[in-house]
């Protein structure tokens, strides 16, 4: 039985991808016969594009989308639906590392966008993420990275804290008690899943066509343990970049205006998505040694919380 390469949970049949898989990431019945997307011309197609999109400088990913007749997955120089990450010449496995990521942060109650695999015409795997800035009908919707909200340059992502990010959704959602609430748990489970690179630019504010502003879905989300080895938090929690302990966390979600219960649920959220996320952790297209890696943090970590 093989694995569903966008929920990453087994798949008996098809074309690679539960058919509620493929409505959610193509918007279509069937994957795309054709991923039209040239390696060797990715670099360029990045340099053509600054200016154009929303994309963090110069980085070896592209917007991408589906025809008309939503056969080929082809580059997008104007409007696009996604985003698409090769394979890293620096970081082995990182499509499937960030897809297993955002997967296991899900379990937890952190909302994602629609995200996956794609083979290209190499034969590797690249990561494909739908953009939440853009609806279905094609409105965009304003998004502002935590760096612009502190009014801080690109330069500064790493100037910041998780109370840096708490003030900010405090003074920027509409429903700021919820959104505080989302944040935490974002925070939580990038820790849970050794995420050393959740700097401030890797948070955002997404407001809609109503004027209502909210946290937006994760996103960017890799576990940096399995090239880093020992990386440390890019935002200290309470002071702290290692070593956090449950009371570390407590103090952070009462920074964040929660009251205990909700901070317990989180907890409870976190340590209950083990289970599921080892489950996700052996079917993910991984090397074996990252899998053991993977799998030793999350039990480590889902531990150290539950101790009082």
């Amino acid at each position: 039985m093989s694995t569903c390469l966008s929920c990453l949970r087994p798949l008996a049949a098809g074309d690679g991808y539960h058919a509620k898989c493929v409505r959610a990431l193509f918007d279509a019945r069937r994957p795309p016969a054709v991923v039209d997307v040239d390696l060797a011309k990715l670099h360029t197609l990045a340099l053509a594009m600054v200016g154009r999109q929303s994309l963090s400088g110069v980085q070896r990913k592209v917007s991408v989308g589906l025809t008309a007749d939503k056969q080929t997955l082809q580059v997008a120089l104007g409007d696009s639906q996604c985003i698409l990450k090769p394979q890293s010449a620096t970081y082995p496995e990182l499509p499937q590392n960030e897809l297993l990521t955002m997967r296991i942060a899900e379990l937890t109650g952190v909302q994602i966008p629609a995200c996956g695999l794609v083979t290209l015409a190499d034969a590797s795997l690249a990561y494909l993420v739908r953009r939440f800035d853009r609806l279905t009908d094609g409105t965009k919707q304003r998004q502002e990275d935590f760096c612009q909200l502190a009014l801080l340059p690109a330069k500064q992502k790493y100037d910041g804290s998780a109370e840096l990010c708490a003030r900010l959704v405090k003074k920027y959602a509409t429903e700021p008690v919820i959104e505080a609430l989302r944040l935490f748990r974002l925070v939580l489970a990038a820790w849970w899943t050794g995420n050393g690179d959740m700097h401030l630019k890797n948070f955002s504010i997404v407001t809609d066509a109503s004027g209502i502003s909210r946290l937006s879905p994760a996103y960017d989300l890799v576990c940096t343990r399995l090239v880093i080895e020992d990386d440390d938090l890019a935002l200290p929690v309470g002071g702290k970049k290692s070593k956090l302990t449950r009371r570390d966390w407590v103090a952070f979600g009462e920074y964040c205006g929660l009251r205990p219960p909700a901070i317990e649920r989180v907890f409870g959220d976190v340590t209950a998505a083990l289970p599921g996320a080892a489950g996700l952790v052996d079917g993910a297209p991984l090397s074996e040694n990252g899998k053991a890696t993977y799998r030793a943090l999350l039990a480590e970590r889902a531990a150290s919380l539950a101790a009082r």
